[in-house]
């Protein structure tokens, strides 16, 4: 069988009213993504992407009468020209095979290994984590993730606890706990990201060296590393907060940035940090630090 996919690129003020339109036409499925390649990474819970632009795509069955649907949709929208509406017919195909396709088996350092469910490692002796690709933030597929991931790799762990802000799918409190960490605490602000974050700890058989906060819930602990992958802006202002949490003589670790926010982000934590030079990988930046002592 066949599959219909309808897809327009839209305000994203109108982004609530097309995705009820797709709903209640019988779409199996709605999904939005950036028309503008505009960085939002990780909005809040609950939140709706705040792009400027988005392009909302509907899947349909081959038997669904599409011309209705896209009168629908030109009504809903005030669209003048119908044209707009972007019409393509998918072949059925072996989703299982096409996935194995484009996700595969991923090295970051000398150790290390990501390794979606269904495959064999391809080294059996290294560090291999499972984590099937979700999110590409929070998989090892996005550069600030492996920025992260091959700094881990490269880090003596043993004895070690390590604070994850941001923890996501939580695929860097785990690595780091596979790598030799004594100890990992998770933080995220959504709790659908802890209740992720515990289930692949789970599955990597670390989950009892593994605890999970919302952020207001968070102890007042200091960790030998803290490890931040979220985004610029958030990370000017948690600085004095991760520095709260950070032991003197302990390292800090930020990714999700720009490059070209890199100096500001770096300016934000020189009060509590000796900081070291940005490392790049593409457009993204991850920075290092050592905690000061306390003032």
């Amino acid at each position: 069988m066949n599959w219909i996919q309808l897809s327009i690129q839209i305000p994203v003020t109108l982004a609530s009213a097309l995705e009820d339109t797709f709903e209640s036409a019988g779409a199996l499925s709605v999904t939005s993504t950036d028309a503008e390649d505009q960085p939002l990474l990780e909005p809040g819970p609950g939140e709706t992407p705040l792009w400027d632009q988005l392009i909302m795509t509907g899947l349909f069955t081959e038997a669904t009468d599409i011309e209705p649907i896209k009168e629908q949709i030109r009504q809903v929208l005030k669209l003048t020209d119908i044209q707009a509406i972007k019409t393509e017919i998918l072949p059925d195909q072996e989703w299982t095979r096409t996935w194995m396709d484009h996700f595969q088996p991923m090295s970051f350092g000398k150790r290390l290994w990501v390794c979606p469910e269904g495959f064999t490692p391809p080294e059996p002796d290294a560090t291999n984590m499972r984590m099937d690709p979700g999110l590409a933030f929070g998989t090892g597929t996005h550069p600030t993730t492996a920025l992260c991931l091959k700094w881990l790799d490269a880090q003596p762990l043993e004895g070690i606890n390590i604070l994850d802000y941001g923890c996501g799918s939580g695929i860097l409190a785990i690595a780091a706990l596979l790598l030799g960490a004594t100890h990992a605490d998770a933080v995220d602000n959504d709790p659908q990201a802890l209740i992720a974050t515990q289930d692949n700890a789970e599955k990597n058989q670390v989950r009892d060296k593994l605890q999970v906060f919302l952020p207001e819930q968070l102890p007042p602990i200091q960790a030998d590393i803290c490890i931040a992958n979220i985004l610029a802006g958030p990370l000017e202002l948690l600085a004095s907060t991760l520095a709260a949490h950070t032991r003197t003589g302990g390292k800090i670790v930020l990714s999700g940035i720009l490059a070209e926010q890199a100096n500001e982000v770096r300016q934000a934590y020189l009060q509590w940090f000796n900081m070291l030079e940005p490392v790049f990988l593409d457009d993204w930046t991850r920075l290092e630090g050592t905690r000061k002592e306390n003032k």
